[in-house]
């Protein structure tokens, strides 16, 4: 089960998406939302610029117009810290913030960066998925969402899940359960190479994984676009060389373009 979600937020539109995932799930589970924002200690704070948890749940038809902050929590059982991080880096600001508070997910959107000019500018999102190692929904310029954010509808029936045999799928599939299993998704395993993987589920059945051939990425994303899943889920163990390191992970690579949010689960 989830006891806490955090979405860290730089404020632009991109993230208004991302938001609504993380508060749909936190009314899903009943748990603790973390707001968080990283600013200079030399600037001004910005409490009035955080997303407004209330108003966002009265619109979406959860709480009466009238209702108190309290409501949120003993209503919904969502308990909502909304926290500035002063820090001159982002990326370390929230990493620190991660290791003391160990929450269950991430929720960021990410601006799809590619080639040498992600490589030199960098991307916070994806660096705080693999900073922390910690399960992360990363949300794509190019993603189709789960969470509608007009009514607040959660629609995340099929995931497609990429198993391989480096890294072994198992810590990410125990993983992927306690994060998902209680929404009751449907979910396709597929492998893109030579290997016949074999999976198992927790009762000793076998579990079919479908295999595919060519490119990874390429054949990851034909795959999730032919079946209109709603989430990719897969594990990744971070970059590997000066290519990766260029490049992006394959599963960086799978969120810039991929048709759903993106589950980067840590192996």
């Amino acid at each position: 089960m989830i006891e806490a979600i955090a979405h860290p937020t730089d404020f632009t539109p991109e993230g208004k998406v991302a938001f609504a995932h993380a508060l749909r799930l936190a009314v899903a589970y009943r748990c603790r939302l973390y707001l968080l924002h990283v600013r200079s200690p030399s600037t001004a704070d910005s409490f009035d610029s955080f997303p407004h948890v209330r108003e966002q749940l009265v619109r979406w038809g959860m709480l009466d117009k009238g209702a108190t902050v309290e409501d949120i929590r003993s209503r919904l059982g969502v308990t909502v810290n909304k926290v500035e991080i002063r820090h001159h880096d982002t990326v370390a600001g929230l990493v620190n913030f991660m290791m003391r508070h160990r929450p269950d997910l991430l929720v960021m959107a990410t601006h799809g960066r590619q080639g040498l000019n992600r490589w030199l500018v960098g991307s916070v999102s994806e660096d705080m998925a693999r900073h922390s190692h910690l399960p992360t929904l990363l949300i794509g310029p190019d993603a189709y969402p789960f969470v509608d954010e007009a009514t607040g509808a959660l629609a995340l029936d099929d995931i497609l899940v990429p198993v391989t045999l480096d890294p072994a799928p198992g810590r990410a599939l125990l993983m992927l359960d306690h994060l998902t299993g209680a929404l009751g998704a449907t979910r396709h395993f597929v492998h893109v190479g030579n290997e016949n993987i074999t999976l198992t589920a927790p009762d000793g059945a076998s579990v079919p994984v479908d295999r595919r051939d060519g490119p990874v990425v390429d054949a990851l994303l034909h795959e999730a676009r032919s079946k209109s899943v709603d989430l990719i889920a897969m594990a990744t163990a971070g970059r590997d060389g000066f290519l990766d390191a260029l490049r992006g992970s394959t599963t960086e690579q799978v969120v810039r373009e991929a048709p759903c949010p993106v589950l980067a689960l840590p192996a």
